[in-house]
């Protein structure tokens, strides 16, 4: 192996395990796959003669998903094993774990089952058994997994432009997945499961090297399950599914029950919140980037007006300190996510002197310019005895409202918890789900390119992960802002921004993924149907609370 200008000489023909087995003897056991010219590659990939190549660590994001995706694998493969006629469902991730149904024809799954499941699954991690990766014709595998009567495989692999599909082989069993595999069991010991009734709860590395530890997450928990519940109502659990849908010009009936479950969702928060009225008159509502928290904020006052409440909002985007003042990662750029970045001082004094009936003026934050204007807007003054409605990703967090006793506020958590199957084993992470909302919403109305976009997105996900997740738990109610036909109508949008990046950007690979995803869906062109108050129009625009530019309306 010889260095050369942007990579590597490759004198022998060799896999991508053997490559780094070879020449990164220290970090071997933590590299999971390789980027191989731009393209995340499996450790069983051969190379040969001039390449760029870099490492995929167990890590990083990208590395846990492989991981992850790899130990599911034998999950599956334990299963079919044990139980006759069994089937595994990948749900959702949730306690920072992965929640799976498993179906037995005897029976409900049970304790007694899951410490079969992980015996069996460390037995086939000691055996090491190879992974192995092979390219079948299109036909060819459609009819190997009729013959099992995965019946959304079927469908998925159906859909699928290609000529020849990529299947994982292990011993005697095989199975399709989307993305990368590690190639040997022998590697995938680090994880656990639990009970997690009615399924289980499997547990892999999650930032660091071992499983993550188990946590108490049950409103989540809860609120995963009826997203469950509202795929079945609309008989649409699979992109095969919703593609079939579309092509049959059925999309409206999607459409119309999916937002008709928002509204209900959306009306039953209100009622509760009426109810507490007396007690509780601070909202705050939170969530990660791109949950859609501002539209749920309009449509919840929309929903207390019914009651005869009039409440008041304050987005906590214009409390943003000048871009000057904000705080920066340890790389430099500015760090929007940290609640440093909001002036916490001004927004304590504003809440107390609204509850008490003072007025305010409400400041206006620039995000194009980063500068701030102070008295922008007022005076504000909140009613006796009506709610004050607080949105913006720390919302949760105590350290924002540290000036009001908590027994004061009902606290909202909003996401967008993706309820829709690639198939029985492949999933859409919310989180792409997310970074597809924010591509087009932050191109359509806050001037950033998507390059930009995808640059930002590791310090967004970041501040998530140390910001808004550790305190979704603390909230009084969760909503799901996630809409099954999202990301048909969103596709025309992302595919459009992202291929005008240069192919050479350091984003290529993840560039290639997120279209990658988006190819499974047929394509919602005709708008029309989606309701001007759809949570979807904050990303899509002609939403009947925002302005042209996005800003919203008085």
């Amino acid at each position: 192996m010889l260095p050369i200008e942007k990579g590597f000489f490759v004198s022998e023909k060799q896999t991508l395990g053997e490559f780094f087995h070879n020449n990164f003897p220290n970090d071997e056991m933590n590299i999971v796959a390789g980027i191989l010219d731009d393209k995340i590659c499996g450790l069983q990939t051969e190379v040969f003669g001039n390449h760029v190549i870099r490492p995929v660590f167990l890590q990083s994001e990208i590395g846990q998903r492989i991981y992850r995706r790899s130990v599911v694998f034998i999950l599956i493969i334990a299963v079919h094993k044990l139980f006759d006629n069994a089937e595994v469902v990948v749900r959702f991730t949730a306690n920072k774990g992965l929640y799976c149904d498993v179906s037995l024809k005897d029976g409900v799954l049970s304790a007694e089952h899951i410490t079969q499941i992980r015996n069996e699954m460390k037995k086939i991690v000691s055996e090491n058994i190879p992974i192995t990766k092979k390219h079948l014709e299109k036909d060819k595998a459609i009819q190997l997994f009729k013959e099992t009567k995965q019946i959304a495989k079927v469908n998925l692999i159906n859909s699928l432009k290609l000529d020849k599909v990529s299947i994982y082989y292990c011993g005697k069993y095989y199975d399709y997945f989307y993305g990368t595999m590690l190639d040997n069991t022998g590697r995938l010991g680090k994880f656990e499961i639990d009970f997690e009734e009615p399924g289980l709860l499997l547990r892999t590395p999650a930032g660091g090297d071992e499983p993550s530890a188990k946590i108490k997450q049950p409103k989540l928990k809860y609120i995963l399950t009826e997203s469950k519940k509202w795929a079945g109502i609309l008989h649409c659990g699979y992109i095969s599914d919703l593609n079939r849908f579309i092509k049959q010009n059925r999309i409206t009936d999607i459409i119309r029950v999916s937002e008709a479950l928002h509204e209900k969702w959306i009306s039953n928060i209100a009622d509760d919140i009426a109810e507490n009225i007396d007690r509780a008159r601070l909202i705050m509502i939170a969530g990660p980037s791109s949950s859609g928290k501002t539209s749920f904020t309009q449509r919840l006052k929309v929903q207390l007006r019914v009651w005869g409440l009039e409440p008041v909002s304050l987005s906590l985007d214009d409390y943003f300190l000048e871009r000057v003042k904000s705080p920066k990662t340890a790389d430099g750029q500015y760090d929007y996510e940290a609640l440093e970045a909001l002036d916490l001082e001004l927004i304590n004094d504003h809440l107390v002197k609204l509850l008490d009936g003072e007025p305010i003026m409400h400041p206006k934050y620039d995000f194009i310019s980063g500068e701030r204007e102070l008295d922008a807007v007022g005076p504000v003054i909140l009613p006796p005895g009506q709610p004050l409605l607080i949105e913006g990703i720390h919302g949760l967090n105590e350290k924002l409202t540290s000036a009001i006793p908590r027994n004061k506020k009902y606290k909202i958590y909003v996401s967008a918890l993706t309820q829709l199957n690639i198939d029985q084993h492949n999933r859409i992470p919310s989180t792409d789900a997310r970074m597809i909302r924010r591509l087009v919403r932050d191109y359509q109305f806050r001037g950033a390119g998507g390059l930009k976009t995808l640059k930002q997105w590791p310090i967004v996900r970041a501040g998530e992960e140390r910001n808004i997740f550790p305190f979704q738990e603390d909230a009084d109610t969760v909503f799901n802002s996630a809409l099954l036909y999202e990301l048909p109508v969103l596709k025309k949008y992302a595919v459009s921004i992202l291929k005008d990046i240069p192919d050479d950007s350091e984003y290529h690979w993840i560039i290639q993924n997120i279209l990658d995803k988006l190819s499974f869906f047929e394509a919602i062109e005709d708008e029309d149907e989606i309701p001007h108050n759809s949570i979807l129009r904050e990303f899509i625009g002609n939403s009947c609370f925002f302005k042209a530019d996005g800003d919203l309306k008085e």
